[in-house]
Order: C-alpha cells, then sequence, then structure tokens
C-alpha cells in the first residue's frame, strides 16, 4: 500500500459498491497498479455523500470500463479490515448495456492498467495476493455466482 492511499482512506470507514459484469462465462475485472503491486477486483468504488447507490456504482463502472450498466440486483456484502483500511463493500448484478470496453481513470490514487473480462481460468491464474479476497473465497465460477450473505475478507 502506497502512503497516499493509507492517508486518503487509512483510518475510517469507506463504503464502497461493486458489480459482477458478466460476459458468457468471463468476469469483468479491473487490474489496478498500487505502488509496486497489482490488484485485481471487480470495477467499482466509493459512494460519494449524497449519492445514491445505484449512481455511484454505474458512475464507477463508466470511469473504469468505459461501459454503461444496468444495476440487475444486490448479491452480497463484505467487509475488508487490514490497518489502517476498513472498507464496506456492497456487491450487485449488473449488466452492460452500452459502451465498448476500455482501460478507463480512477479519480483516486489507484492507477488502472486494464480492464478484462477473463474467464475463471485465468482468474485463479492471478496469485492471491493480488485478488479480491471474495474471489480467493471462491472455488469455482458458480460459488462466485451463489453467492449471498455477508462476509469477512
Amino acid at each position: 500500500m502506497t502512503p497516499e492511499i493509507a492517508e486518503i482512506y487509512g483510518n475510517k470507514v469507506r463504503l464502497r459498491v461493486c458489480g459482477l459484469c458478466w460476459q458468457e462465462e468471463s468476469l469483468l475485472l479491473i487490474m489496478h497498479r498500487m505502488g509496486d503491486n497489482d490488484f485485481w477486483a471487480p470495477p467499482g468504488g466509493g459512494v460519494e455523500y449524497g449519492e445514491a447507490i445505484e449512481d455511484a456504482l454505474k458512475r464507477e463502472f463508466l470511469e473504469e470500463t468505459g461501459l454503461t450498466v444496468a444495476v440487475e440486483k444486490f448479491l452480497f456484502g463484505c467487509e475488508f479490515i487490514k490497518n489502517p483500511l476498513h472498507a464496506v463493500e456492497l456487491f450487485f448484478e449488473v449488466k452492460k448495456v452500452a459502451g465498448v470496453l476500455k482501460s478507463g481513470y480512477d479519480p483516486e490514487l489507484q492507477l488502472i492498467e486494464s480492464a478484462q473480462f477473463l474467464s475463471w481460468k485465468n482468474v485463479k491464474n492471478i496469485p492471491e495476493k493480488s485478488l479480491h479476497g471474495i474471489i480467493n473465497k471462491c472455488p469455482d465460477l458458480d460459488s462466485l455466482r451463489q453467492l449471498r450473505g455477508f462476509y469477512s475478507i
């Protein structure tokens, strides 16, 4: 973690929204460059004060991927606590409605290197430390699609 990320997001609870977007048997993931490390996660980000959750998710998708999405349904939530970070994430199923996939931008500090639809085999080839914790909990594609409830990661 870079000092800039710790300074902006550290020592407070952050509410994030994330979307699982599927293209056949592939999952859309964003690769963030965070200092010397890569981090792969579903598109998403922080909810701004006064912003509706659905609007935040649509905004994050457009920024990070160039895609306009429809928010289909709430799936599950998870919490990440590792000093100095504390995030509560709400995951939704989303559907692409317009746009062409591109590696977008992140107005926060992480640099987006790539936005890709990846097969489950390719997802599981990403080192565990570089992959979002909720994905690491899933042994296969169907188990990720079926997650419901609230998880600590």
